[in-house]
């Protein structure tokens, strides 16, 4: 069961390179709901598909929330090279979306705002640690090994 928890110190198996990307809304109008419910609505779409075919890339997503006005996703990729492939393919959910996501968010005038921001953080660059939880994040994503005794951060980022 993935949510059983780990006892002990643990950090995320990746020594490789890892992408990160950060996707959401903001709510600038709440009674506008015909203006950002439909913009709303695309990230799932999206995500079933990815969680449906492992071989797109996404290894593992969270969903979350900043305010009753902000919601975001944070996606855990394969590689870049498969994050680009598959926001580039026209026989995906991504790419209709994305052009009627933009055209909500236009003209909604306002009322709806978009956002993403993409991480690709070389190996050594990246460092986490769990303790006496179920995996999450990276862990989550990529699995997660025990601390050694002595194992710090330093080591883990290689400085």
């Amino acid at each position: 069961m993935r949510d059983k928890i780990q006892f002990g110190r643990r950090t995320a198996a990746r020594d490789g390179e890892v992408v990160v990307l950060l996707i959401g809304m903001r709510v600038n109008h709440l009674w506008a709901l015909h203006r950002w419910l439909p913009v709303f609505l695309a990230m799932p779409a999206m995500l079933r598909e990815l969680v449906r075919d492992r071989s797109a890339g996404l290894l593992h997503h969270v969903l979350l929330t900043g305010s009753p006005r902000t919601y975001y996703v944070v996606q855990y990729w394969e590689s870049k090279e498969k994050l680009l492939d598959y926001a580039r393919a026209t026989g995906r959910k991504h790419h209709p979306w994305w052009v009627r996501v933009n055209r909500y968010a236009r003209d909604s005038k306002g009322h709806v705002g978009i956002w993403h921001e993409t991480y690709v953080v070389p190996a050594g660059h990246h460092e986490s640690i769990y303790g006496d939880m179920p995996p999450f994040g990276l862990g989550r994503a990529y699995g997660t090994v025990p601390l050694g005794a002595g194992v710090g951060a330093r080591d883990r980022l290689k400085v």
